[in-house]
């Protein structure tokens, strides 16, 4: 297994936290040195056993050689038996908990109570925080007027999809020692928001909280621009380009044309970077982008409505619009009507292929109903009086798909039923109603997805980063197969699968090994891990369970702080639809 190490940057030292191996092989080596210091008393006293005549001498020598095999045997024994006993000793803890771990592990993953769960906070999360500060050997960043040139972002689609264009934006300016100006963001996508970045985010707390990373500028000086000969360079990199592709390909244009325009900036750099690169894409996401005041008051004022009518509650982004199913190419039952809609909406994307609705519903690319999500969460124990915040736009079908989720969630609210006066302003601006909704999500105790798109991904990724909060993400794959044959079976025995398919869907901490999956959802080098006993856990926490029974304590409720941040940062950001490329292909995500 090795020794885990967790680097942690306190103001100038690096500190590396090892586990309980260092420390239990410090009282092996003072274990061995004792027993040795021990033996060799033994030793020592046996050496000094001598006959008191000579005739006793003579039978005194033949005892003395008997004498000396027994101390070397006695002393090689009993070496060995120190040897064993101290490396017995010393790993003892570590194989009772890897032995446990792997029981619990076995049971987590494959065994849960058919009867109610608690399965609204892991047992584990408290071990987890994020942990994205600056090593002692991070170079600070050139002033302006010494960087390699101005780097203009273009940034696309909706707000989640343009919120990773900026994150890496900020990256990119940092390899290419550039100053960064504040990034354009998308006006002429699919939902035709006019936005600019000072509508969502507070500019002058991201190019403060960034003076140490990148410096970053309002808009090139206007002496500056007039000095130039050519307007700036623009250009497209490709999809998830590397590090040394900047360096190449990249720099050398900037360094020649001084400003320089990268356009359709999303997803446009690598998703495993060094870990030093990597900290600032959390440093940016988590921390430097911080929504308007006016979004931020609303959205909170919403969480605030929510808290009085429950201690806790689930919010769920159903992402069901018509955009997103057309685009999902998948049929859900309304005839001819429904392929005609949805088909005139698909011509949108003149490059998307042709698809089988029964096969894609099969791999699990189908986003669930609303009557489909209700029953997933009932069947994972979640009771009818749970309250419910549903986070979307346009819901296809309108009421009539809505109605079985409020049926067996009768608790059920959006953002127009608790503030429909203070949402007037908001109204024309779809990626500000986005943030609104994101705001709210992310202060849930429980958040559903419905989808693993843009914002299912940051926010499944900021959660992680701030306690590892409840993430629920439907397996479709497995679930489809399920609803099929609903009818047929009990509904004990639909539950039961049900908890069965979503092992590994609920948002625990070891879900997805390091290095795995899209960074933005995964930032695993953003998350530092507490050592822990398993007696630490709960002592109500039952091994034969993947949660316990419910014992919510509203005290605490603010256990992750209200997601509090470094110097005040709240770093809260939504995303509705968007629109992707991948392999040439432009795609919705969300």
């Amino acid at each position: 297994m090795g020794v885990a190490k967790a680097w942690r940057y306190t103001g100038g030292v690096l500190v590396v936290a090892k586990n309980h191996h260092h420390h239990h092989n410090h009282k092996s080596n003072n274990l061995k040195q004792k027993n040795q210091q021990h033996l060799l008393s033994r030793h020592h006293h046996c050496l000094l056993w001598q006959p008191l005549d000579t005739e006793a001498a003579v039978g005194g020598q033949r005892r003395r050689i008997s004498w000396t095999v027994v101390c070397g045997v006695l002393l090689f024994v009993l070496g060995l038996i120190s040897f064993f006993t101290g490396h017995v000793a010393s790993d003892l803890e570590w194989y009772s908990h890897r032995l446990v771990k792997r029981r619990l592990w076995k049971h987590k993953v494959v065994r849960f109570s058919p009867g109610p769960v608690d399965i609204w906070k892991s047992k584990f999360s408290k071990f987890y925080y994020g942990c994205s500060e600056r090593s002692p050997y991070y170079a600070p960043p050139a002033r302006q007027m010494l960087s390699n040139g101005y780097l203009l972002i273009a940034a696309s689609g909706g707000l989640n999809q343009q919120r990773t264009g900026i994150t890496d934006a900020v990256v990119v300016a940092r390899i290419l020692n550039a100053t960064l100006v504040i990034p354009e963001l998308d006006h002429h996508s699919y939902w035709k928001d006019d936005s600019d970045f000072a509508n969502i985010f507070d500019v002058d707390w991201f190019i403060s909280f960034l003076a140490n990373d990148v410096p970053v500028v309002k808009r090139v000086p206007d002496k500056y621009m007039r000095s130039l000969e050519k307007p700036p360079y623009t250009m497209r990199v490709p999809r998830k380009s590397e590090p040394r592709f900047y360096l190449d390909e990249v720099l050398p244009i900037l360094l020649r044309r001084r400003v320089l325009q990268l356009t359709k900036f999303d997803y446009r750099l690598s998703s495993d970077l060094d870990e030093e690169l990597q900290r600032l894409r959390c440093r940016v996401n988590y921390h430097a982008l911080r929504f308007t005041k006016p979004i931020q008051n609303l959205g909170q004022k919403i969480v605030m409505e929510m808290r009085k009518m429950a201690t806790r509650f689930i919010a769920i982004h159903l992402r069901f619009e018509p955009d997103m199913l057309a685009f999902s190419g998948c049929y859900y039952g309304g005839g001819d009507k429904e392929r005609f809609e949805l088909g005139e909406i698909r011509k949108r994307w003149v490059t998307l292929p042709e698809t089988s609705p029964d096969g894609e519903r099969k791999r699990g690319k189908c986003p669930l109903t609303p009557h489909e999500v209700g029953l997933m969460l009932r069947a994972l124990g979640f009771e009818n009086n749970t309250y419910l915040y549903v986070a979307s736009g346009e819901i296809y079908g309108g009421d009539e798909t809505l109605k079985p989720l409020r049926e067996l969630f009768p608790n059920f609210y959006t953002k127009e039923m608790l503030a429909s006066e203070e949402l007037q302003p908001f109204l024309p601006y779809s990626s500000q109603l986005a943030a609104i909704d994101y705001i709210v999500c992310d202060e849930s105790d429980v958040f559903v997805t419905n989808n693993n798109g843009n914002m299912a991904k940051i926010l499944a990724g900021r959660r992680r980063y701030m306690g590892h909060k409840r993430t629920i993400r439907p397996n479709a794959k497995k679930l489809n197969a399920l609803f099929f044959k609903r009818e047929k079976i009990p509904w004990e025995t639909f539950a039961k699968k049900v908890k069965a398919a979503q092992q590994g869907f609920l948002g625990e901490p070891d879900e997805m090994k390091t290095g795995r999956g899209e960074f933005h959802e995964y930032p695993s080098t953003c998350i530092c891990k507490k050592p822990f006993k398993f007696s630490d856990l709960d002592s109500n926490y039952n091994a034969n369970q993947t949660l316990t029974k419910s014992s919510f304590n509203p005290e605490a409720e603010t256990e992750y702080g209200r997601n509090e941040e470094d110097q005040g940062v709240q770093s809260i950001v939504d995303g509705g639809g968007v629109v992707e490329e991948k392999g040439g292909v432009n795609f919705l995500s969300d």
